[in-house]
Parts: C-alpha cells; sequence; structure tokens
C-alpha cells in the first residue's frame, strides 16, 4: 500500500486516532457513516502495511528521563544504510534518520541522566562501525510534540499539553 491508495475514509480514520489513539471504532464509524466492521478492516489494513501504528506517547522528561538529546552523526561514505541499521537496535533511540547536510543521520535519544547519555553516546552511537564523528544537542525542554500531520481534512494535531521548558 502506497499514499496514492490511501482513500478519504483511510485519511479519516488515521486523522481520527491521531486525535484519540483510544477512540472507540464505533464512534469513529458513526462519524464517517460507514459500519464498525469497516473501520476495524481498514484500520487493520493500515497497521499491516506499517502506515498506521497506534501507540501511547509520553513526555519522556515527564517520566523520569532526565536527558534527551538530539545527536547528529557523520557516518564513512557507503556505511549509511548499515549505520542506521546499527543505531536503531539502540533501547535509547526514539529515531533514526537520515538527513541531508551537515550529518548524515540524527538520533534522539531518551536517558535517566548524564551517566546513561556518555554510555549511550561512546559505547553505542561513536562505537558504531562506520561512524566517523558526532555532535550532540541537549533537549531543554519540548515546546510541542505532534502527531498529526496532513492526513484528514480537519488538520487534526495532537500537541502536547503543559509541555515543559
Amino acid at each position: 500500500m502506497v499514499p496514492e491508495d490511501l482513500d478519504r475514509l483511510d485519511r479519516g480514520i488515521i486523522a481520527a486516532l491521531q486525535v484519540d489513539g483510544r477512540r472507540a471504532y464505533s464512534r469513529i464509524a458513526d462519524e464517517v457513516g460507514v459500519s464498525e466492521s469497516v473501520i476495524r478492516y481498514r484500520v487493520r489494513r493500515l497497521e499491516d502495511a506499517g502506515i498506521l501504528q497506534i501507540v501511547g506517547v509520553a513526555d519522556p522528561l515527564r517520566i523520569g528521563y532526565d536527558l534527551m538529546a538530539l545527536v547528529g552523526v557523520q557516518v564513512a561514505p557507503g556505511r549509511l544504510v548499515e549505520v542506521a541499521a546499527e543505531l536503531r537496535t539502540l533501547a535509547e533511540a526514539s529515531y533514526v534518520v537520515a538527513t541531508a547536510g551537515r550529518f548524515d543521520l540524527f538520533v534522539e535519544v531518551m536517558c535517566r541522566d548524564t551517566a546513561h547519555f556518555t554510555e549511550v553516546l561512546t559505547a553505542g552511537i561513536q562505537a558504531a562501525d562506520g561512524v566517523t564523528g558526532t555532535e550532540t544537542f541537549l533537549v531543554l525542554g519540548i515546546h510541542k510534540m505532534t502527531f498529526g500531520w496532513g492526513v484528514g481534512d480537519e488538520g487534526a494535531t495532537s500537541d502536547t499539553a503543559g509541555a515543559t521548558g
């Protein structure tokens, strides 16, 4: 399934679940005018295609992770895919993205404290074969964390209320 295969109903379901991932399928069905079984089938199809994942999102700085950082990673030529594959296995990494520009990858990590971060950086990220350099950007506060980007007509967003910072 590719984005072009998503119809108005799929996009409406995604938008509804981005606002409230626990929204009852029956409620979504009533809102869009189809049966609950259609919603259930469509959600399963979107999940199976890797388009939709329903998860609980917590502000890491409010649940005991005192250090959040973005690490810019420079990679030896031709090693991007292998390095990204290795870094994505780090339990502390919430995302690993390839980028264009000064850094080849960015890794967002959540750590308990400075000692934990130092271990992740030195024994995890910098020790990965093919990493040639890193630069760390500490997150001091989260002012917006949104997960609703442009799939529905509503432009639904799920901003973190009471963000830190």
